[in-house]
């Protein structure tokens, strides 16, 4: 059974190849650990071997973790999950990024809710980028008018985008996705300039990384090729 330290170090090779395949520079991608439901020591180890950024998606369980990694300098924590009104505070204060901002009325309340000694709050729009109806997201044509108005509010660094296309579809499709948002990103960066870096996209997982990354992905969000395959609830 391969060990965390493996994995990552799978995982990293893996990153390194796609994107030099892609002809692009080999720090231009980073490496989120997707580590929602895995316990602190999995972390710990995942730290150990040199992770930094980890993504969690349900608030309570994030802050426990970070409380039981206090020791720990340096560690960068993301939130990806679907933001709850009555969440935005926690998550305002305890996070650097958030992956997964859908709305205008999430965009505020993380900005009023931002203390203003922490850095900016960095914050992608998720995006729906197949118009499912089971999946959060803004849709496609809302970003012109959610990107600059997101963009000038206080406490936030409006980076980019994110989606998490239907791993359903046949290649050709998925790879027809992530070029979408790349586009989609590049033709918003072109209108609206002064709304943010706009400069992330955060798209692709453990089976789809290199087709995320050859189409622009700047975060792969990386789960079970790094802690192994859940265990089933009972």
């Amino acid at each position: 059974m391969s060990s965390i330290s493996d994995n990552l170090g799978s995982v990293t090779r893996r990153i390194q190849k796609a994107t030099l395949q892609a002809g692009r520079e080999l720090d231009s991608v980073s490496l989120l650990a997707v580590s929602k439901t895995r316990s602190a020591g999995e972390l710990r180890e995942a730290v150990a071997a040199g992770q930094r950024a980890f993504g969690e998606n349900y608030v309570q369980e994030a802050l426990d973790k970070m409380a039981g990694l206090s020791d720990l300098p340096g560690i960068d924590w993301h939130f990806i999950g679907p933001v709850q009104s009555n969440k935005t505070r926690q998550i305002a204060g305890a996070f650097s990024w958030v992956h997964s901002v859908d709305r205008l009325k999430i965009a505020r309340r993380l900005s009023e809710q931002r203390e203003p000694d922490l850095p900016l709050l960095n914050i992608c729009l998720q995006v729906n980028i197949n118009n499912e109806a089971t999946k959060s997201g803004c849709r496609p044509d809302e970003l012109p008018e959610l990107v600059p108005e997101i963009g000038q509010l206080p406490g936030l660094s409006l980076r980019g985008l994110m989606a998490i296309p239907d791993p359903d579809q046949p290649e050709a499709e998925l790879r027809a996705s992530f070029r979408k948002l790349a586009n989609t990103l590049k033709q918003l960066r072109q209108a609206f300039p002064e709304a943010g870096p706009l400069d992330t996209l955060s798209m692709g997982m453990s089976g789809d990384m290199e087709m995320a990354i050859a189409e622009g992905a700047t975060w792969v969000r990386v789960g079970t090729a790094i802690f192994g395959e859940r265990p089933q609830k009972s």
